[in-house]
């Protein structure tokens, strides 16, 4: 993947990684734990998270793709503590 933007703001929130893989768009969130005693990173997704996430995303897709909709998908980064990384693609659909 080729990252394009890192940390996208705007009036609604923010998303961490807006990238492209081939001709895909992917809004991914990153979520760092310590310790997993309070769940993993992609637990603390939740449904109020991603709504957020859609909802910038569609403010990014108005800003910089006036013409058409690239295909969009959104992953979830988890890094723990002791540094491995877990990458779920299309962990969940946008939606309002």
């Amino acid at each position: 993947m080729e990252i394009l933007f890192r940390n996208f703001r705007c009036h609604l929130g923010e998303i961490d990684l807006i990238a492209r893989d081939e001709e895909e768009l992917v809004f991914v969130e990153v979520k760092y734990r310590y310790n997993d005693s309070c769940g993993t990173g992609e637990f603390h997704v939740d449904r109020r998270k991603q709504q957020t996430i859609f909802r910038v995303a569609q403010v990014f897709l108005t800003r910089f793709f006036r013409s058409f909709t690239p295909y969009c998908r959104f992953d979830v980064v988890s890094i723990s503590g002791d540094g491995s990384v877990h990458h779920i693609r299309n962990a969940f659909e946008g939606r309002q």
